[in-house]
């Protein structure tokens, strides 16, 4: 008898970690792609997702459990904001503001300078 787990046939492939974030909307869910979501904002157990074309989408997840299924260039700047640094296009005050593609401005927390300014400075 052959067990299944000395199987030749079954080997063993890396799990994938997905990154798409799924969203629902009315009548049903849509997927958007990280390449696409400019900034994250926290509000309790919602996270509001602000992508490049100017769309907000509402998710009722914590920001914590949406970052998870982001990637390296999603930077948590502040409590309520994760930005993706592929859309910062100028670091102002010593990188206490971020200003994004769009216009909006983000602002670091003062706990996040150091490592958001090295994390900058790597790219």
């Amino acid at each position: 008898m052959k067990t299944l787990e000395n199987s030749p046939e079954l080997k063993r492939k890396p799990v994938s970690r997905k990154t798409d974030v799924i969203v629902h909307v009315k009548g049903g869910s849509m997927i958007v792609p990280p390449k696409t979501i400019m900034l994250l904002e926290g509000l309790g157990n919602y996270t509001i997702i602000h992508t490049d074309s100017g769309q907000r989408y509402v998710v009722s997840k914590t920001l914590k459990l949406v970052s998870q299924h982001l990637k390296k260039n999603f930077i948590r700047v502040h409590k309520a904001f994760i930005i993706n640094s592929d859309f910062i296009i100028s670091r102002v005050d010593d990188d206490r503001l971020l200003k994004l593609a769009d216009g909006k401005e983000v602002s670091v927390s003062r706990r996040k300078i150091k490592e958001t300014t090295l994390l900058l400075n790597a790219r």
